[in-house]
């Protein structure tokens, strides 16, 4: 490839990426930008490190740092698929369930449409659709299966929109929905390319509230070409749009409440919840204390603390404990909810008088 095709692709990822911060270059005629090439060449002080090689390494490494996530240079690792996992289920509360995807793949969403029905039949009424997991790039038809999970039979759900081809491919909705009852959806920088979409349209259709952190935009069907033995160019292919024709590629999706969570915590979590359950990273636990319950048991907690902390014992409540936070607040507002609806306040104010009450008379003690 030559240097003035490079150069040409430069420009046209400069428009791709017309969100990115712009830079110097940007700001330079193609003109410009060849004569720069060509004063480097002639009269720099080592001239001789600016080989053709090396500009055209140069040029293919500035276009994918420009392109971002849009195309990379990835590993040739044959193993590196999609591992059908069980995604965690479980139920919070008697009406508040838990599901997080892990995969992405089409085994995965026929266990989920399974366990979504388990749940609802266990008296479920909300649930907290956990999109944060960091999964490889996925197929777009698993996503499609998992949002007529929520959305009624005939939905559009998205569009995929491939480069140089006439008219999208439609994604419908072909079945009637599993989950009736209220779905928050927790998101970040590492939901993958179908956390992202399910996400997006749950908000655009206004079937789910979004918590967490804003997601990146890869939004994308990937292809892959072989390079040299062990690499591969990893390449956005075709796009996914919103019904209304919108993109969130290199946007990303806004939560309705943003919550930044460390991704190194979650992570933590999610590993040691793999075979287990999520509610010891949610639920905190009070420190034991000496009161009523502990008397009537002749127990003294906090004397027990107190002999292990003089033999220089650690006790399990020195170092904080590690919680998710984004569940724990998505959890919180599906608890107030529910409580307030119980509650059936009245906000309506009482109509205003200029009478005052009856005034209430005395009445004499007898003797």
């Amino acid at each position: 490839m030559t240097i003035l095709r490079l150069l040409l692709l430069l420009s046209v990822s400069s428009l791709i990426a017309a969100d990115a911060p712009t830079s110097p270059v940007d700001q330079l005629s193609q003109a410009s930008i060849q004569s720069a090439f060509q004063v480097l060449r002639k009269d720099y002080i080592r001239r001789e490190d600016l080989s053709l090689d090396q500009l055209n390494r140069a040029s293919l490494e500035g276009l994918l740092s420009r392109l971002d996530f849009g195309a990379e240079i990835v590993r040739d690792n044959p193993d590196a698929k999609p591992t059908d996992k069980p995604s965690p289920a479980e139920l919070l509360t008697p009406e508040i369930a838990y599901v997080r995807p892990v995969a992405y793949t089409e085994t995965e969403m026929a266990q989920m449409a399974n366990r979504l029905q388990d749940l609802a039949s266990k008296g479920a009424k909300h649930l907290i659709l956990d999109l944060r997991s960091p999964a490889l790039p996925g197929e777009f038809e698993v996503a499609a299966a998992m949002l007529e999970f929520f959305l009624p039979r005939g939905t559009l759900l998205f569009k995929l929109k491939q480069f140089n081809a006439g008219d999208a491919q439609l994604m419908l909705s072909t079945r009637d929905p599993i989950w009736q009852g209220t779905v928050l959806a927790l998101v970040d920088g590492e939901s993958n390319n179908l956390g992202e979409t399910i996400a997006a349209v749950l908000q655009m259709q206004k079937r789910a509230l979004l918590i967490g952190a804003p997601t990146r935009g890869a939004t994308v069907r990937y292809e892959s070409m072989p390079l040299d033995p062990g690499w591969r160019l990893r390449y956005a292919h075709a796009e996914m749009l919103l019904p209304d024709d919108s993109s969130v590629f290199r946007q990303g999706v806004t939560p309705d409440f943003k919550i930044d969570f460390n991704t190194r915590q979650k992570q933590d979590i999610f590993n040691r919840s793999r075979h287990g359950s999520i509610k010891p990273f949610i639920f905190e636990e009070a420190r034991a204390r000496y009161n009523e319950a502990a008397l009537v048991a002749g127990k003294n907690p906090e004397l027990d603390d107190y002999i292990k902390r003089s033999s220089g014992e650690e006790l399990s409540y020195d170092k904080a404990a590690l919680h998710d936070t984004v569940v724990q607040r998505a959890l919180d507002l599906l608890l107030t909810n529910d409580h307030f609806k119980a509650a059936k306040l009245s906000w309506k104010a009482k109509p205003a008088t200029d009478e005052l009450p009856p005034a209430v008379k005395a009445v004499p003690i007898q003797p």
